[in-house]
């Protein structure tokens, strides 16, 4: 399996990614891997009618993702991966998934957060899971649109005094 796009959006599929994300990234599949959204069969359903038209989609949770990374049936996938968070990023590298680079593109404001641009909202845990992803190597960049430029996330944590 090719990986076209690796993106953390708390929304996984919606207008941007249907849009201009998946054309961007030329992906013929997108995988929104989340164990809590697999699990919850609504929000599974409401983003699987949200896929662009002529792109499958999956709502995998991290251990069926993983697997099907793995599987060379699925050699042909053009896969644009999307997380909600970068914990699940780290578990989906360790299970085999061969991420390079990870898109920051939306984590939204909640209580013990805080906000880095616009669009993205950490907390002390995502900030550990960044600072271990950077460890091993993974580009990290927030854009929320394609057409931004790259913006290093480790520069934008430590402009917030998180780092």
């Amino acid at each position: 399996m090719e990986i076209s796009f690796v993106r953390i959006d708390d929304r996984l599929i919606h207008g941007q990614v249907a849009t201009v994300w998946a054309k961007v990234s030329k992906c013929n599949r997108i995988i929104a891997c989340s164990d809590e959204v697999a699990a919850d069969t609504l929000r599974k359903t409401l983003l699987l009618q949200v896929a662009p038209a002529g792109i499958k989609a999956y709502v995998l949770p991290i251990d069926k993702a993983v697997s099907a990374y793995k599987n060379p049936k699925y050699n042909e996938f053009k896969t644009l991966f999307l997380f909600t968070n970068p914990t699940d990023v780290i578990r989906a590298i360790e299970g085999g998934i061969d991420i390079k680079s990870v898109n920051v593109g939306g984590m939204c404001y909640k209580t013990g957060t805080t906000l880095i641009t616009s669009a993205v909202s950490v907390s002390p845990q995502d900030v550990e899971a960044f600072k271990k992803l950077n460890e091993m190597g993974i580009e990290l960049e927030v854009r929320k649109v394609a057409n931004e430029s790259k913006v290093s996330l480790m520069e934008k944590l430590k402009s917030s005094k998180l780092l």
